[in-house]
């Protein structure tokens, strides 16, 4: 990390604080030493921010302290905007919700050339015509990814056939039209992807699984390494890999 980046995030982690923090706590998030933190404190002492120190007790900023507005490239504002709004058409509606919150706050916090920027920029992505099953699930998924919950489904497979699958779900991924689920089947004891706008019912179990480094390294893999509906490859562990998209 940058000493400039390190500098940043050390006014983020003092604001995000109400009471002090320790030179310690903010070395073990940085992932520096303690000696270093001192330095950077000193260096932001020297430049005007305003942080009190007190032996034994730590550091904290001067209440009223604030950051100078955001402030971006043209471009880099653009393609905020452009993948908001993607997210608003094709995600759950969860998902797009939070991303028009976000996307007030930043224009919210934008100098006003590059707020008036956001707001009259004319790259769309319309969603008149995408079929809200193509993301159905999505927020339920995400909570159980995010948590390691065992989630059971019927699932209509691609030739019509109904089945019930009790899955580890890894990851969501994204193909243009399409999102799919990458999970373990317990049933059938290897890596399926599952396609949303075919899952009929979704329940999230009482059930955890641990997240073996086999699996994360696994996950990664599957999207770098598959193109949509193509046949996978072997996995990189001794489960094998079924086709891509049942």
């Amino acid at each position: 990390m940058r000493k400039a980046d390190r500098l940043f995030q050390i006014v983020t982690i003092l604001r995000s604080q109400r009471g002090a923090v320790t030179a310690r706590t903010i070395a073990n998030q940085l992932e520096v030493t303690e000696r270093t933190i001192y330095r950077d404190m000193q260096a932001l002492m020297y430049s005007g921010v305003p942080i009190e120190s007190e032996a034994g007790v730590g550091y904290r900023l001067m209440r009223g302290f604030t950051l100078p507005p955001l402030n971006f490239q043209e471009e880099e504002l653009e393609a905020l905007l452009v993948g908001m709004r993607m997210v608003q058409a094709w995600s759950d509606r969860a998902l797009g919700r939070a991303a028009t919150q976000a996307l007030q706050k930043i224009l919210a916090e934008l100098p006003p050339h590059l707020k008036r920027l956001g707001e009259q920029t004319q790259i769309h992505s319309p969603q008149f015509f995408v079929d809200r099953k193509v993301a159905q699930y999505g927020e339920e998924l995400r909570l159980a990814i995010r948590r390691q919950k065992v989630i059971r489904i019927r699932y209509q497979r691609a030739d019509g056939e109904f089945s019930e699958r009790s899955l580890e779900p890894l990851g969501l991924f994204y193909w243009g039209r399409t999102w799919t689920l990458v999970a373990w089947c317990r049933l059938r004891g290897s890596y399926r992807e599952f396609r949303l706008d075919r899952i009929q019912t979704l329940v999230l179990d009482a059930d955890y699984f641990e997240l073996e480094r086999e699996k994360k390294t696994w996950t990664t893999m599957w999207l770098m390494s598959q193109p949509s509906s193509m046949p996978a490859q072997k996995g990189p562990d001794h489960r094998k890999t079924e086709s891509l998209v049942l």
